[in-house]
């Protein structure tokens, strides 16, 4: 029975515990009560804790404090949707419990563990039962009993995971959603497997197969801990491109990822930075010259590095390109100072619905919301590229809402408020309402009551077999969602279409804008647009290009 352990310990135990969840994450996406193909729970914790072994791997801590120290920051940054910032506040909490210990026992880890839980439950508004919260509360009282009975690690944090797998069993009692879908609680069967392979390492138990995956923003190879055979493309190729269109990257991605690997593509507003892995770098080059104007190119052999590193010799590298990446870098992470009182920062996906917000006077639109949540660290660093003295943070889901609002504390020249803005269609309405002169409380007070005036219908697919409320879900089928609830599901696109048309003429609607996502033709967009006419005659209806991912058309309702 392990007594404590020291810092390497703890690192290694995190690490492990990513590759676990990461093994893990569809399974858990899956658990989404309603079966729309964005059930991200799973890859938004796995995100969120992977960012935190990449840099455990990169960063040598020896005592406790330290290790929980960078796993908490970097969890912070890292944070992806609701369940990805509730684990980094259970980590963060663990994290000001133990800052001073240079080792941890089973008394140190029940103490770190509640404390991370408080720091939880501070931080959510309406906490439910039923949820990551319950299974993590229970798992924190048990450890603190066993530890009264038992100081050794080893014994305490496999009696919180007993605790944690019952309470988990329980959350479909426990909550009338998970009931009627006859599933357990996803956050919750996250932390469960956080915990399992955290004790899987202390026992000497086997790493998943293909280790942790690194978040894509923070992907860089180790030279010296990688061996030539395990090198599949030769360069690491880094450039940065000064756009000269609005061209959107799809294809550029694409391209990049048919021709290499270790892909990371940052876009800002009038540049963007390459990170690929490839064989032929001049190609990747060229072909992002259709894009804009090349600035800056780093192209480094991995093979020759990894060789010169296991013989011991300095790697040969281009140091002054790499200055001016980090210069670059480090520019854009500046706060841009203030040029004007109110500043914006939108999150939306699609390009059409990016311009929308950018001709309402967005300064910085993030790319995301169902399926690709931003973290923390992309929300964080738009708002402060913003040059505003009060920057308006629009989330535009729900998923992304906590994310945001740990930015209110990480911007200190800057005013920072995050409006509750739970879909794209809220988010425009918003902005329609600001009074760039009037006063931030009128601002404020006027955006909030227009969120509430607009009803917001989507239209996706059921990605799976499900049964909700009784009702049987084929895989393919028509789901209609309206203000975020389950409305109906069809097999015909047309049948659904007219009943989101009722129900916008029931609730009054006069002013109807319908986006259509990526892969609509606008022939067919036009078709939708004329049948709810035909429905709602005297409301005033507005077709628009969105170009979302996922969702065939977006509806407000006004």
């Amino acid at each position: 029975m392990v007594q404590f352990i020291d810092g390497g310990m703890l690192a290694r135990m995190i690490i492990h515990a990513s590759a676990s969840l990461n093994a893990e994450k569809q399974r858990i996406n899956e658990l989404n009560v309603f079966p729309v193909p964005d059930g991200d729970t799973g890859t938004n914790m796995s995100l969120t804790i992977g960012t935190a072994a990449a840099e455990l791997r990169q960063k040598k801590c020896s005592t406790i404090g330290q290790v929980a120290s960078v796993n908490a920051s970097a969890m912070l940054r890292g944070a992806r949707g609701n369940s990805g910032v509730i684990l980094s506040l259970i980590f963060r909490g663990f994290s000001k419990a133990l800052k001073e210990k240079e080792s941890m026992d089973g008394i140190d880890l029940a103490e770190g563990l509640n404390a991370g839980v408080a720091a939880a439950y501070r931080a959510v508004m309406k906490p439910a039962e039923g949820t990551v919260l319950t299974v993590s509360r229970l798992a924190g009282e048990r450890a603190a009993q066993a530890a009264e009975e038992n100081t050794a690690l080893e014994y305490v944090l496999e009696s919180a995971i007993l605790q944690a797998e019952e309470t988990l069993a329980a959350t479909t009692e426990m909550n009338p959603v998970l009931k009627k879908a006859g599933v357990v609680d996803a956050g919750g069967v996250g932390f469960v497997i956080i915990l399992k392979g955290m004790l899987d390492e202390l026992r000497g138990v086997a790493m998943p197969e293909g280790g942790a995956e690194e978040p894509a923003q923070k992907e860089r190879a180790d030279f010296a801990a990688v061996g030539d055979e395990e090198i599949t493309f030769t360069f690491d190729t880094v450039f940065i491109v000064r756009r000269t269109s609005d061209r959107p990257l799809e294809e550029f991605r694409a391209y990049l990822e048919s021709i290499g690997d270790s892909l990371v593509i940052g876009e800002g507003d009038e540049e963007f930075k390459v990170h690929v892995h490839t064989d032929i770098p001049g190609e990747a080059l060229t072909e992002a010259q259709k894009y804009g104007t090349l600035e800056l190119a780093k192209i480094e052999n991995m093979r020759t590095q990894a060789e010169e590193l296991a013989a011991g010799k300095q790697a040969q590298s281009i140091d002054d390109l790499d200055a001016v990446e980090a210069e670059l870098e480090s520019m854009e992470c500046q706060d841009a100072p203030p040029e004007k009182k109110y500043g914006f920062v939108a999150v939306s996906a699609g390009d059409g619905l990016a311009r929308v917000f950018q001709d309402l006077g967005v300064d910085g639109v993030i790319s995301g919301g169902q399926t690709m949540n931003p973290s923390t660290e992309d929300i964080l660093n738009q708002i402060r590229k913003t040059p505003a003295e009060i920057v308006y943070v629009l989330p535009n889901n729900k998923n992304i809402i906590m994310a945001a609002q740990q930015c209110v504390d990480l911007v200190e020249d800057k005013k920072v408020v995050v409006l509750q803005s739970k879909t794209v269609a809220q988010g425009i309405s918003a902005m329609i309402a600001v009074d760039p002169d009037g006063e931030e409380a009128a601002n404020t007070e006027a955006m909030e009551e227009a969120m509430g005036m607009v009803t917001t219908m989507e239209i996706t697919y059921a990605a799976r077999d499900s049964e909700f409320d009784g009702n049987a879900i084929k895989e393919g089928d028509y789901l209609a969602l309206v203000d975020n609830q389950l409305f109906g599901t069809e097999t015909d696109l047309n049948v659904i279409l007219d009943k989101l048309a009722g129900e916008a003429g029931d609730r009054g609607g006069e002013f109807i804008n319908i986006f259509y996502g990526e892969g609509v033709e606008e022939a067919d967009a036009k078709a939708a647009a004329a049948r709810f006419q035909a429905i709602c005659p005297d409301a005033e209806i507005t077709l628009l290009r969105g170009g979302q991912p996922v969702y065939r058309y977006l509806i407000s309702v006004e």
